[in-house]
């Protein structure tokens, strides 16, 4: 296995030496190629996903297809902007000089992506390195097999090896492929895989964006219109069935409207999914048997608010919201990423910020509040990757902004023109001129040092 990933990057490397990848108009020919593939392939994507964890034609098309042709169209539009050597200032004392920054790939790179949104979270970083002129394997997550299977028979039919391959499989397939030597790696998946992913880049020096998660938490003060957040907070948790990273992970609620928003969440759910929501076409199974089993333990503790019934066979669990839990709970240790949501009070602002700040930075953040001023403290004094007023999970649909976590939730970022970014090195050119020298830069400097602090001034 390591022999034939071995030479399929060399592969790639003799491909990318070629110089091919460096011309625009190639990379926006790639681009199209790949659009053009996604776009009469919509139907079978959208069986993939329902085979794969029971998805809806509707969220697969809104959180699947549609942001990834949008990633692509934006590449395109812009791409010949992008690429153009930007110019900067250069200071009085490099007189007479140009200073421009060049993009340039960095060769080589390996996409891992994640399971809850596998086509994508595969695709949108892909953009990313194709449009950067890179050279591209991807491998995809082998916990939803139908649209990894999809994405080998899309990349193969649109691209030869050389340039960008699939590589399917599990662990073992994993291991093999970060063990190769590779110019830049992304990599969308838990904290604990990306330790490991980061380890294995460290050997060669290797640059990585690590996309990971976290306990987003989601804060609900006494100024915020109840039954809109209600609807929002609703939405963004259990879209997907909570299989989300930037979901929110447990809801931090003023003590003086605690009740009234637990009424406006369960009516919600009940809107959104009827009395039976394991049963709706709009909702959505867990995963796989373990990580149904790892949220069916959640059940076990505080008290069950609304939802908690699940069913093992059809591996769901309905919407579930508990409360009387403590900072202590097995609930409120690690990312849930499932339709579970933990309900806990405040009195004090001052005391959330803190409770935050004191545990690992969060990939997301949301607060619903009518009040400017916390709005303003809270994106101020509160380290997380990023977020929403009065609303959630919607900072991601924005590719005109950066997604990315911060410490144990990730690394780097990309989307839209960042995943351009991400995936290019920035080299620095200063063009000196040979009519303008000045001599009291070269030895010997003897009393020197006098003219150049005179020029400093």
């Amino acid at each position: 296995m390591a022999t034939v990933y071995k030479k399929l990057v060399e592969k790639q490397r003799g491909f990318f030496a070629t110089g091919v990848t460096r011309n625009v108009d190639f990379r926006i020919k790639s681009l199209k190629k790949l659009r053009l593939a996604i776009q009469t392939r919509n139907e079978q994507i959208a069986e993939a996903l329902k085979k794969d964890f029971g998805k809806c034609e509707f969220e697969t098309f809104a959180t699947e297809i549609m942001g990834t042709l949008d990633e692509i169209d934006l590449a395109i539009k812009n791409l010949h902007r992008w690429t153009k050597a930007r110019k900067v200032i250069s200071p009085l004392v490099l007189f007479k000089s140009t200073s421009r920054i060049y993009c340039e790939p960095f060769g080589s790179v390996l996409v891992i992506s994640a399971w809850n949104y596998p086509f994508q979270l595969a695709m949108i970083p892909l953009i990313g390195a194709l449009a950067a002129g890179n050279c591209c394997i991807l491998k995809p997550s082998e916990l939803s097999p139908h649209t990894s299977v999809l994405l080998a028979e899309i990349i193969q039919k649109c691209f030869d090896e050389a340039y960008c391959a699939v590589v399917e499989g599990g662990v073992n397939e994993t291991t093999s492929l970060i063990n190769e030597r590779f110019d830049f790696i992304h990599y969308t998946g838990s904290t604990r895989v990306g330790k490991v992913i980061t380890l294995a880049a460290a050997k060669y020096l290797t640059p990585v964006v690590l996309e990971m998660g976290g306990k987003s938490p989601c804060i609900v003060d006494e100024t915020a219109d109840i039954e809109l957040s209600a609807k929002r907070i609703v939405w963004g948790k259990f879209l997907n069935a909570g299989q989300t990273c930037v979901a929110p992970d447990y809801l931090l609620v003023k003590r003086e409207v605690k009740e009234v928003l637990v009424k406006a969440l369960v009516k919600q759910i009940k809107h959104f999914y009827g009395d039976d929501p394991i049963m709706s076409p709009d909702y959505f199974r867990i995963i796989n048997q373990q990580n149904f089993d790892r949220l069916a333990a959640y059940l076990e503790e505080g008290h069950i608010i609304c939802g908690g019934k699940k069913d093992g066979v059809l591996l769901s669990i309905e919407p579930t919201l508990i409360d009387e839990l403590t900072w202590d709970s097995m609930l409120m240790q690690d990312e849930i990423f499932g339709p579970v949501l933990p309900v806990m009070e405040y009195d004090d602002l001052l005391d959330v910020i803190g409770i935050i700040n004191g545990g690992e930075r969060p990939l997301a953040l949301y607060f619903f509040s009518k009040n400017k001023k916390d709005q303003q403290r809270i994106i101020k004094e509160v380290s997380f990757g990023g977020g929403c007023i009065n609303a959630t999970v919607l900072q991601t649909a924005n590719m005109h902004m950066p997604f990315g976590g911060v410490g144990n939730s990730g690394m780097g970022y990309y989307h839209g023109k960042w995943s351009f970014e991400a995936f290019s090195h920035k080299k620095s050119i200063l063009n000196k001129s040979l009519l303008v020298d000045f001599p009291f830069l070269y030895p010997p400097y003897k009393d020197k040092v006098k003219l150049l602090k005179k020029f400093f001034k």
